[in-house]
Formats: C-alpha cells, structure tokens, sequence
C-alpha cells in the first residue's frame, strides 16, 4: 500500500509525463528511481492513469531487465560474470558477498534494504576484471577480501548518513 505523500510523488511523475501512454518507459523509469523498484500499486494507479492495461504495464515492467518489482538495497553491487570476470574469479567475490550479508540466489536483498546484490552478463569493463559496481561506480581488479572491505566502507558510510540524517 502505498502512502499518501507516495501517491503524491507517483501523480508528479504522472504530471510531469502529461499521463501519455506513449512515455511509458520514462514513466516507470521514473517510478524506479524514486521508490527503488515498481511497487505494484504504482503500477495499477499508472495504467489507469495512462490509459492502459494493467497486463500490458505489468508485461512491460517484467520485459525490461532493468526494471524491479522488488525493492532494492540503498547499494546495489552488480559482480560481472562475464568471461573475463569470471575466469579472474568472480565467483569468489559473488560468494564472500552473499555469506557476509546472509544472501543467496534467490534472496538479493538484505533485510534492512541497505544491499542488493546481483549479477550480471557483462559490465563492459573487461580490461579491469574482474569488476563489480556499486549503483553504477566501477570497482576494478576486485578480489573477495577487497570487497569485503568495500562493504565495510559502505556500511560506516551509511550509518553516517543516517547520523546526519
């Protein structure tokens, strides 16, 4: 269920887009950017909003890999497993991430909604394998204990900003 100041910020979205069926995909990337992930709701409200089935927006959430019907962490860490990556042992990496944030295969997301962890075919950056990101900042020559300490940093950076906050 989504909150009243949500619906506000989903109707801004709607407004900025003049409720066009034809954008869509601006649309829904704009609801993703602001709630993390396409929360169902949000995507009933907009197909009707839109003009639209409910099926057709869910089939288009669903057909683009970027988009998420789960929420995501604050950080979202991609592990390449690309052939480059992965012969330079990115298994390792993807492993260590998962058992120090109690995640597997089918459970990216920690609790606390502070990580999400994903893999992914290739993040174009062969050169510097193996590689991760983190929310799109490359992270090269990785190796499990130096993403260990990436988390770490990570962790103290986001308990500051809650700090601040």
């Amino acid at each position: 269920m989504l909150s009243e100041v949500q619906l506000q910020q989903l109707d801004r979205i709607l407004e900025l887009h003049q409720y066009q069926k034809r954008r869509i995909i601006a649309i829904l990337q704009a609801i993703q950017q602001a709630f993390s992930y396409l929360p169902e709701e949000a995507l009933r409200v907009t197909a009707d909003a839109v003009g639209i089935s409910q099926a057709k927006i869910f089939s288009i959430a669903t057909f683009y890999e970027n988009f998420s019907l789960e929420p995501k962490g604050r950080f979202v860490i991609k592990i390449c497993d690309g052939t480059a990556c992965h012969v330079r042992h990115s298994l390792p990496i993807l492993e260590a991430l998962r058992k120090e944030l109690g995640l597997s295969e089918a459970v990216r997301t920690t609790r606390d909604r502070l990580f999400t962890v994903e893999t992914v075919s290739c993040l174009g950056a062969c050169g510097l394998a193996p590689v991760l990101t983190v929310n799109d900042r490359v992270h090269a020559a990785m190796t499990p204990e130096k993403t260990l300490k990436l988390l770490k940093e990570l962790q103290e950076d986001a308990k500051d900003a809650d700090q601040i906050a």
